[in-house]
């Protein structure tokens, strides 16, 4: 049936988008960075921080 075939597309479509989707937040939530922020922050020597003046 040949006037089917859009719909065909359109549910394959819709199906590989949600499966791609699907992919990207479970990576996207999966991932966990390493904060090198609170590193620097917790090394930084205080008394540097008081102005002379």
């Amino acid at each position: 049936m040949p006037q089917m075939a859009p719909l065909m597309w359109l549910s394959l479509f819709l199906f590989f988008l949600v499966i791609y989707l699907f992919f990207n937040i479970i990576n996207y939530f999966s991932f966990l960075p390493s904060s090198k922020k609170s590193e620097s922050l917790s090394k930084l020597n205080k008394s540097s921080m008081n102005w002379k003046w």
